[in-house]
C-alpha cells in the first residue's frame, strides 16, 4: 500500500466528506508499478443523486449565485489551499498518474493553480451588466442593459491524463460564474479529485452543495449527469466518441455542453526551417507523459527530400529519452496509465506493421511490473493510414512527408479533429501564412507557446465545441439575457 501523506480519498456532497453510501470502493493503482495505493468510493446512483440535488438547492436558494465578494474569497482560499499542499498534492499526482515530476511546472499543477488565481483576479473585475443605451427600437424609447449571468448547475465530467488541469480548468472558471458544481472524475484518477474537495470542504468557506465531488467507476451510475433535468449544463474533456455520447444523452433536455475531445495534431517543418530541430522537439513531445495529451502534435510532416533525416532524428531523439519511473527527476516518458490503455496503443503498433510502416525506433510494450510503452517512431506510411488518422494516446509518432506548403497544409487539414498543431519555417511570414490556413484551435509557431490561463483552448471539428480557459473559457459558464426599461 502506499505511504502517501494524502488523506483517504472522499467524496464530497452537500459540505459533507464522506465515503459511498454503500460502503463500497475500489482500488486505484500507480501505473508504474501496478501496485495498490488506496481506495475511492464507489458512488451509488443515490450519491450522485444526492449531490445533483445538493447543488440544485445551492444554486437556487443559495447565494452562491448573487455574491461575487463570497466568491472571490472562497476561490482565494482554495487557491492558497492548493499552494499549502503543493508537495503532498504533486506526489499523489506522480503516484496516482503516473506523471513526470517535470510536468508540475506545467500542466500538472503550477499551470492550472496559477489558473485559478488568473479567473479569480478576472471575476473581481468582470463587469456582468453591458449597458447598451438608449435606442427606440419599434418606435419605443428603451434603455437596454446586457446582464450575464450563471448557467445553473455544471456537471464536470474530467478525465484521467491530466486530472489537475483538468479539474480546475472546468471547476475554477465554473464557480467563478457563480454556477454550482458536481465534479465526476474518471476511475483512474478519482484521488486527485477527491482531495480537491477536501480542500474545499476543510480550508474554505463554501457553501454546502456549491461544490460537490463524486467516484463513481460505473460509467451507468455517472450518465445520470448527463440526463438529469436539474443540471444545466455538462462541461466534459474525453474521447471524442465520448464525448458524441453525452451530447447525445444531453440533447433531451438541452443542456448546454462543452466539450475538449480528441486530437491528431500535425507538427509542420516548411523546406527552409531547421528540420533536425524540429524532429527532434516534436519526437521530445511526443514523448511527454507517454504521449497522453490531446493536444500533443503527433505527426510530424516534412518536406519530402529530408524525410530520412527527420525520421532518424526523430528516433535518436526519443532513444536517449526512453521510459523512466515517473519518480525518477530525470524522466520525460512514464507509463501509461492502465493495461486497457497499454494494451489499446499495442493494438495500434501491429496496426502500423499491418498497414506497412516500419519503426525506426520502438514498436513494442515492455514486459515489466506497471504499464510501459517503447517510445516509437513509425515511418513509411502515408496520411490515409489509421495511424495518421486515429488518436492513439501513447508515445508514438508517425512521420510523414509533404511536397510543399500547400501539400502540407492538406496533410494537416486531412483529419476529423483540430486540436493543436506547429508551424515552423526560417521566415515568420511564411510560417505564419501557412498557420492562418490550418483548421484548428491551437498553433504554435516557430516555437511560440500558447499554453497558458489567460489564453482560449479548444478545438475546431471533431476535437470539441467552444473553449476552456481564458476569458472565453469563463463566459462558457455565463448565459446572456437581454432587458429593456422604458427610457
Amino acid at each position: 500500500m502506499s505511504t502517501l501523506s494524502t488523506p483517504p480519498a472522499q467524496q464530497l456532497v452537500d459540505g459533507k466528506l464522506s465515503g459511498a453510501s454503500d460502503g463500497t470502493t475500489y482500488p486505484i493503482h500507480n501505473p508504474a508499478t501496478g501496485e495498490e495505493i488506496g481506495h475511492a468510493p464507489d458512488s451509488t446512483a443515490a450519491d450522485v443523486d444526492a449531490a445533483i440535488g445538493a447543488a440544485r438547492r445551492a444554486f437556487d436558494e443559495g447565494v452562491w449565485a448573487n455574491d461575487v465578494a463570497l466568491r472571490v474569497r472562497c476561490l482565494r482560499q482554495l487557491h492558497a489551499a492548493l499552494l499549502d499542499n503543493a508537495e503532498a498534492f504533486t506526489a499523489l499526482t506522480t503516484a496516482e498518474v503516473g506523471m513526470p515530476g517535470f510536468m508540475m511546472g506545467a500542466a500538472g499543477f503550477d499551470v492550472p493553480v496559477a489558473g485559478l488565481a488568473w479567473v479569480t483576479d478576472l471575476l473581481e473585475g468582470y463587469e456582468f451588466e453591458t449597458d447598451l443605451g438608449v435606442a427606440r427600437p419599434m418606435g419605443i424609447a428603451s434603455r437596454r442593459t446586457v446582464r450575464r449571468e450563471p448557467v445553473g448547475v455544471v456537471a464536470a465530467i474530467t478525465p484521467w491524463n491530466v486530472p489537475t488541469q483538468i479539474n480546475l480548468a472546468k471547476v475554477g472558471p465554473a464557480l467563478a460564474a457563480g454556477c454550482t458544481v458536481v465534479l465526476k472524475p474518471a476511475p483512474d484518477t478519482p484521488w486527485l479529485a477527491a482531495e480537491l474537495g477536501r480542500l474545499v470542504a476543510e480550508h474554505t468557506d463554501m457553501p454546502p452543495g456549491v461544490f460537490n465531488v463524486v467516484t463513481p467507476r460505473s460509467n451507468e451510475v455517472a450518465s445520470v449527469l448527463s440526463t438529469d433535468p436539474r443540471v444545466d449544463m455538462v462541461s466534459f474533456t474525453g474521447s471524442t466518441a465520448t464525448g458524441r455520447a453525452i451530447m447525445a444523452a444531453a440533447a433531451p433536455t438541452l443542456k448546454k455542453v462543452f466539450l475538449e475531445l480528441g486530437g491528431k495534431s500535425a507538427a509542420i517543418a516548411l523546406d527552409d526551417a531547421d528540420i533536425a530541430a524540429v524532429a527532434g522537439a516534436t519526437a521530445f513531445t511526443a514523448c511527454i507523459h507517454a504521449g497522453q495529451g490531446c493536444a500533443i502534435t503527433t505527426r510530424l510532416v516534412v518536406p519530402r527530400d529530408r524525410y530520412e533525416e527527420a525520421v532518424q532524428v526523430a528516433a535518436a531523439t526519443m532513444e536517449s529519452i526512453g521510459v523512466k519511473d515517473p519518480a525518477d527527476p530525470g524522466a520525460i516518458c512514464g507509463p501509461v496509465i492502465s493495461a486497457a490503455q497499454r494494451d489499446r496503443v499495442e493494438g495500434y503498433l501491429r496496426l502500423a506493421e499491418q498497414e506497412g510502416g516500419r519503426f525506426a525506433t520502438g514498436g513494442s510494450v515492455l514486459d515489466r511490473p506497471g504499464h510501459w510503452v517503447e517510445p516509437t517512431v513509425v515511418a513509411g506510411l502515408d496520411n490515409s493510414s489509421r495511424l495518421a488518422q486515429e488518436e492513439i494516446f501513447g508515445p508514438v509518432l508517425v512521420v510523414l512527408a509533404h511536397d510543399g506548403d500547400d501539400d502540407a497544409v492538406r496533410i494537416a487539414n486531412d483529419s476529423a479533429y483540430g486540436l493543436s498543431g506547429s508551424v515552423d519555417s526560417a521566415s515568420l511570414e511564411r510560417a505564419s501564412a501557412v498557420a492562418a490556413r490550418i483548421r484548428t484551435g491551437t498553433l504554435a509557431v516557430n516555437g511560440g507557446v500558447w499554453f497558458s490561463p489567460d489564453a482560449p483552448f479548444g478545438g475546431y471539428k471533431q476535437s470539441g465545441i467552444g473553449r476552456e480557459m481564458g476569458v472565453a473559457g469563463f463566459e462558457e459558464y455565463l448565459e446572456t439575457k437581454t432587458l429593456a426599461f422604458p427610457a
